[in-house]
């Protein structure tokens, strides 16, 4: 199959184009598809979709956000800003306040709860459903609905009780 763009060389990349809720799929050989990526970056970028949502849960006043620095590496939420990426592991802590709000929109959640390998058996459903008791009790406990939480203790143990393979695996 040939490239639809220069008709001239093997498509070796298939892309897919959504605009205005019509889908068209383009097979495109590595050099026009290195032109169309990079003429996607610029009309939407990576770092503008990130800048975009931060600017959408904007919790700091922008100007105090700019001065903020990563004493590691010098990054500043500004540079984040600009290319999209943090300088080092440390800038996590550093920009908290600007980051949380972008990662509850973009994951639903602040914090990454890792995922549970697909395996065959009643342990890794078993280990999920702690998972997901764990995660219902910690929100029960931060909006101080001990009952709740309580009750959910207790559905945890029984559920250990009845998979005591799954206890290990927290």
């Amino acid at each position: 199959m040939l490239c639809e763009i220069c008709g001239k060389k093997e498509a070796t990349v298939h892309l897919t184009e959504v605009i205005n809720e019509q889908m068209r799929k383009l097979n495109l050989c590595e050099d026009c598809a290195r032109e169309k990526g990079a003429e996607m970056e610029e009309h939407f970028g990576l770092s503008d979709l990130l800048a975009g949502l931060a600017d959408l849960g904007a919790t700091v006043k922008p100007e105090a956000a700019v001065t903020i620095k990563c004493p590691k590496c010098g990054f500043s939420y500004s540079d984040f800003k600009k290319i999209g990426r943090l300088g080092c592991s440390e800038c996590y802590e550093v920009f908290k306040k600007q980051l949380t709000p972008i990662l509850k929109r973009i994951h639903s959640a602040d914090r990454h709860v890792g995922k549970v390998p697909i395996q065959v058996g009643k342990t890794v459903k078993g280990v999920k459903d702690l998972q997901d008791l764990r995660l219902q009790m910690e929100k029960a406990i931060q909006s101080e609905e001990f009952e709740e939480a309580a009750r959910i203790r207790d559905k945890m143990k029984e559920l250990e009780k009845k998979n005591p393979e799954s206890r290990d695996k927290k």
